[in-house]
């Protein structure tokens, strides 16, 4: 069974509890964005999520989140395992942002 609840680090090194409360006090004060950037009126920003959002159950915990907030693309969504996957996939949908608002 996956642990309910993940944090991280400040190596952006994963650790898990199922216990709600250890986990709220570490959310409360956690630093959880990855990335953000403002592409030709359009903002992106990619997130820590700390629960996962990998419903079918199969394959890795999803633990970030890519949205855009804006623009044609606006509410598109991105989710990542890792925090590696989560900084190269902010940059491929900045660059799809880009392509889509013609600024780029």
């Amino acid at each position: 069974m996956k642990p309910k609840y993940y944090m991280l680090d400040a190596q952006h090194r994963l650790s898990s509890t199922s216990d709600v409360r250890v986990w709220a006090k570490w959310y409360e004060s956690a630093d959880r964005r990855v990335a953000e950037s403002f592409v030709a009126g359009t903002r992106v920003s990619t997130v820590f999520l700390g629960i996962d959002h990998n419903f079918s159950n199969k394959g890795p915990a999803l633990l970030f989140e890519t949205m855009i907030f804006g623009g044609a693309l606006d509410g598109e969504c991105h989710r990542w395992a890792t925090w590696k996957e989560a900084e190269a996939g902010h940059r491929e949908v900045c660059t799809l942002a880009r392509y889509e608002t013609g600024a780029g």
